[in-house]
């Protein structure tokens, strides 16, 4: 499991930032949970509008992650059919440029607060077109990204390149995937006296690769999770009702007999 963490972030901010919360795939699953750091605090992700250090300095991050997976196999014995990449804000951006580039080097995708940008916007080298599972997670309140669409800014100043809407972005995965079917939607949490509540839209069709989008309503630019990490009052709210770790683990099949940390 490789976690990507957002712009201005590293590899141990995004795991204070989550609480530890994907640690216990390690340990509830048996799996090998990697934090990943990017250049200069940011991914060259496949945005031609990206102007942090990373793109202009031509970071190779495709060859980075594809060099970490190599390392985790050998050094863990890893299962290369396993590999799943999970992404927070840029970080899913590059987790959106590796699945359009290398899909045969993962078993799935996590895509948290981040959606596709639209094409004229949006260079992969080499795209391909292997299909695969992947979830979405996005709050409807996200002030970097929105949810409904539009230009992405980094505390509304620093423009950051138009994207489509959270639901539009889910479609446009299934439609990769080759679902025809339509989706369907329900409540995973229900509206009460907390500020955000959660649903899902499930993109679903036999022999073809799911896709699945949790929208967490009057929810910011966060990771759910039950675990109270650092606040961030320019994100919005995080949702602690929904547990994100968790629902990747279920989302991929990741057996989970063990007992929890």
């Amino acid at each position: 499991m490789l976690v990507l963490h957002g712009s201005m972030q590293t590899a141990s901010v995004v795991r204070s930032f989550t609480g530890n919360t994907f640690d216990r795939i390690g340990a509830q699953a048996g799996a090998v949970v990697a934090y990943l750091d990017g250049h200069k605090k940011h991914w060259n992700d496949a945005r031609i509008s990206n102007s942090s250090a990373a793109r202009t300095d031509q970071v190779d991050d495709v060859a980075f992650v594809k060099a970490v997976i190599d390392l985790l196999e050998r050094r863990y014995a890893g299962d290369s059919a396993q590999v799943y990449a999970v992404g927070f804000s840029n970080g899913g951006q590059m987790v959106m440029r590796l699945i359009h580039e290398i899909p045969s080097a993962l078993a799935g995708a996590a895509v948290l607060s981040a959606t596709q940008i639209v094409p004229e916007n949006f260079a992969p080298d080499a795209p391909q077109e292997q299909p695969l599972p992947v979830l979405f997670v996005h709050g409807t309140k996200d002030p970097i990204t929105p949810y409904a669409g539009g230009m992405a800014k980094m505390f509304r100043v620093s423009p950051r390149g138009l994207g489509l809407s959270a639901q539009d972005t889910a479609a446009y995965y299934a439609h990769r995937n080759g679902i025809t079917a339509a989706p369907t939607t329900t409540p995973v949490t229900a509206a009460s006296a907390e500020p955000t509540w959660v649903e899902r839209t499930d993109y679903r069709q036999q022999d073809r690769e799911p896709v699945t989008l949790f929208t967490v309503h009057e929810g910011g630019h966060s990771i759910p999770g039950p675990k109270k990490a650092r606040p961030r009052i320019l994100m919005g709210r995080t949702d602690r009702s929904f547990d994100t770790a968790l629902a990747i683990t279920e989302f991929f099949g990741l057996t989970t007999d063990r007992q929890q940390a």
